[in-house]
């Protein structure tokens, strides 16, 4: 059986460099910008970027519709409860009116009483 053999600092460090160069050299042959695979995959990115952009106008967009909406229905609630409460307000102010009638028709009529019980006391006397 044969024994490992051992490489030196020296060997290691040849191979690493020797490796290292090897992937710098494949990764310079794919990176040619004028060959077709990279202006294919530069187009696809692009694609991809505009597709992107458009996705994202349209969410922006429908961002924007919904928030309009939200303001023209939060004007619309205010508008109905401005109206709401002004009817309300002149629910009250006719009832109050009716009140202070009755209230005076009651003290007229308890005047009217009064004063017919004090007629009636002189005229026995």
């Amino acid at each position: 059986m044969a024994s490992f053999k051992e490489l030196s600092f020296a060997e290691r460090r040849k191979a690493a460099d020797a490796a290292k160069t090897s992937q710098l050299d494949r990764f310079r042959q794919k990176v040619d910008p004028n060959s077709p695979e990279a202006q294919e995959r530069s187009r696809q990115r692009m694609e991809v970027e505009r597709a992107r952009e458009a996705r994202q106008a349209a969410k922006a967009e429908a961002a924007r519709l919904r928030a309009a909406e939200a303001a023209e229905e939060a004007r619309r609630s205010a508008a109905e409860a401005a109206e709401r409460e002004q009817a309300e307000a002149a629910a009250r102010l006719l009832a109050a009116e009716e009140k202070v009638k009755r209230d005076a028709a009651e003290a007229a009529e308890r005047k009217a009483a009064r004063d017919a019980k004090y007629a009636a006391r002189k005229a026995r006397k």
